[in-house]
């Protein structure tokens, strides 16, 4: 019996989990257990860890190159992780489902965390993180098409108003910048949210692979195989179009930040949540990251927050919302 609840909870885990910035966590014990302190220090400390990693990013990528950048916030994640699966005797699940880990691995840590990387030599920390929050949109998108589980009516909205959130938020910075859309510095824009976008999509696609292929997995051993598998395929990449000269201390402290504290340090404080208070109130992590990244972003790089940009991310947190917390059609089906 317990393991059948832990095999029901894990599929509804990872569907949710891969809702917001780097999605792992596969899986969670159906028992609950206790935190040494109130749960909601863990789901605050959660939103600011994960709201820091567009902020670290931003101070790496330019120094390192996004390739390089994502590789080594995964490498370093994978580091971490990987003698924790072992103290946990995970690792023999981790080979066991080594195909689809890698597959996950590729479109959850990989080709996302490069997309951001580059977005962030762009565009501000603040406007990514917005449309980081799209994520929930596009799994829902991908889960119909899929996984033929068809949204209700009220995520029907949700995902029309999200997604015209989003295209009003690349519009309107494109206005706001004063840069002619058509024009070098506008295309790059453009092409920034682009990459921010894939990333969701990416993500959005890791869930529903997850969701098909890996429920039941330990959620450490998905994790620790995830970023193993995306440093292995980085690896190369990175060294063919890493940095040419040393970069600074700075980029360095920026990186080793975000692979330790942002990846693996919050992988293990989000399962931690899961844990005591449950994969519905845990997603809602999704709506909180943005709120920190736009701190930052202002207290620390002076980024300017417009009324725009609060008004169109509320939109897509809106319609998040709507696609995420209400009810599926009725008899969609859940392969």
């Amino acid at each position: 019996a317990r393991a059948q609840m832990r095999t029901a909870s894990s599929g509804m885990c990872w569907c949710r989990s891969v809702l917001f910035v780097p999605p792992l966590i596969m899986s969670a014990p159906a028992a609950s257990a206790r935190a040494p302190y109130p749960r909601s220090i863990d789901f605050v400390i959660l939103s600011a860890v994960w709201g820091a990693s567009f902020l670290f990013m931003q101070m790496a990528s330019p120094e390192f190159g996004a390739v390089a950048t994502a590789a080594l916030r995964v490498g370093i994640a994978a580091l971490v992780l990987l003698p924790l699966a072992w103290a946990r005797s995970q690792l023999a699940a981790m080979r066991a489902h080594w195909r689809a880990i890698a597959v996950a691995g590729l479109f959850n840590a990989a080709i996302p965390f490069v997309c951001y990387a580059f977005a962030l030599r762009h565009i501000p920390t603040g406007l990514s993180s917005i449309l980081n929050a799209t994520t929930p949109l596009f799994t829902a998108v991908v889960a119909w098409g899929w996984l033929e589980q068809k949204p209700g009516p009220w995520r029907v909205l949700g995902l029309a108003v999200g997604f015209s959130g989003a295209v009003l938020l690349a519009l309107g910075r494109a206005k706001a910048a004063q840069t002619d859309v058509w024009s070098a510095a506008g295309l790059q824009q453009l092409l920034a949210m682009g990459a921010c976008l894939c990333a969701t999509l990416c993500y959005g696609l890791a869930a529903c692979i997850s969701r098909k292929y890996l429920v039941g997995v330990p959620s450490l051993a998905a994790a620790a195989g995830s970023n193993l598998s995306a440093t292995l395929v980085l690896l190369l990449p990175a060294i063919w179009w890493g940095p040419r000269s040393m970069p600074n201390a700075s980029a360095w402290a920026a990186v080793v930040a975000v692979g330790l504290f942002c990846t693996a340090f919050a992988y293990v404080l989000y399962y931690r949540l899961i844990q005591t208070a449950g994969p519905a109130v845990s997603s809602t992590v999704t709506y909180v990251v943005p709120v920190f990244a736009l701190l930052y972003g202002y207290v620390f790089l002076n980024e300017v927050v417009t009324p725009a940009m609060l008004g169109y991310g509320a939109m897509i947190l809106l319609g998040t919302a709507l696609s995420t917390l209400m009810p599926a059609a009725r008899g969609s089906a859940r392969s």
